[in-house]
């Protein structure tokens, strides 16, 4: 049996590996605001957010420190109503021309049609990965999670728990993969109706305004970016670095069968098949094994 000596080592082990993994979910202690101050607050004691686009601006926020690895989520209730030339964006990114960047971005619609969620990954400042979906709730109605989860075998976009997209490491081929660079999260709801809805035919309807989108328990269970040093220690396989188990190393046969749900019924684009947009010369990642 072991001694009670080494029990408490152990659970003090286990507390130390959690606390370095995670990322307190107060707002304002963990994300500051970095556009439209006047037009974001913080409410619940620092567990939610809002942020509001007008005429005069639109809002954004950012987290304090930078990530290499781990689960990123957040509770989103979207614009409600006619949105349409809104973006309400969540992801992670880098800085700088070879930056690496993992998006969430929901583009707004008129009344009664539905949102799209726009995903796309950037690898060294390259995109153009982009894939589309539908939602299968009305995602104005309550808050849902999104979560954006990365190790170095893989990255996976999650909804509500399910998988809906997932970008395997190829680096060995020549495909760039983000494991280099740390990243800050980001969210922010700005005015894109040059591009947003139906290519940006539909423009905002400023008598809408002001759009609110709502963000709720921000966590984040990653490791935290302390310079290239983190490159090696947040890949290294180790209990600490969690999202190092096999078990985060490729979708289980039942996420599978979820995976394969939502892209059958409610997939709208994927850069993979669009080979006019690539004049033939699909992106080699396209022809891999893809989840």
């Amino acid at each position: 049996m072991p001694s009670l000596k080494a029990l408490l080592l152990a659970l003090f082990i286990i507390a130390v590996v959690v606390d370095q993994s995670f990322v307190e979910a107060n707002f304002p202690k963990s994300m500051y605001i970095n556009w439209g101050a006047h037009h974001s607050s913080f409410a619940g004691n620092g567990e939610d957010l809002q942020l509001v686009l007008d005429q005069t601006s639109g809002s954004a926020v950012k987290s304090k420190r930078s990530f290499l690895f781990g689960s990123i989520e957040m509770l989103i209730k979207l614009v409600p109503g006619n949105s349409a030339g809104t973006v309400t964006a969540y992801y992670v990114t880098s800085t700088g021309d070879k930056h690496d960047e993992i998006d969430f971005e929901f583009l707004g619609n008129v009344s009664g049609q539905p949102y799209i969620v726009h995903t796309n990954i950037y690898t060294q400042g390259n995109g153009s990965r982009e894939q589309q979906f539908y939602l299968w709730f009305d995602p104005t109605a309550d808050f849902h999670n999104y979560t954006i989860h990365w190790n170095p075998t893989e990255v996976v976009w999650y909804i509500d728990n399910l998988p809906v997209r997932v970008f395997r490491n190829y680096e060995k081929d020549g495909i760039a993969f983000p494991n280099k660079q740390g990243m800050r999260v980001h969210a922010s709801l700005w005015n894109a109706d040059n591009w947003a809805t139906r290519g940006g035919l539909v423009k905002i309807d400023w008598n809408s305004s002001p759009f609110i989108a709502r963000f709720r328990r921000f966590r984040a269970r990653a490791c935290k970016w302390d310079g290239p040093v983190s490159i090696n220690q947040c890949a290294t396989k180790s209990p600490a670095n969690w999202w190092t188990s096999p078990s985060f190393s490729q979708l289980s046969s039942s996420q599978m069968g979820q995976l394969n749900w939502v892209r059958q019924n409610f997939m709208i684009y994927d850069y993979c098949k669009d080979t006019k947009r690539f004049n033939g010369q699909i992106p080699p990642e396209c022809f891999k094994q893809q989840f």
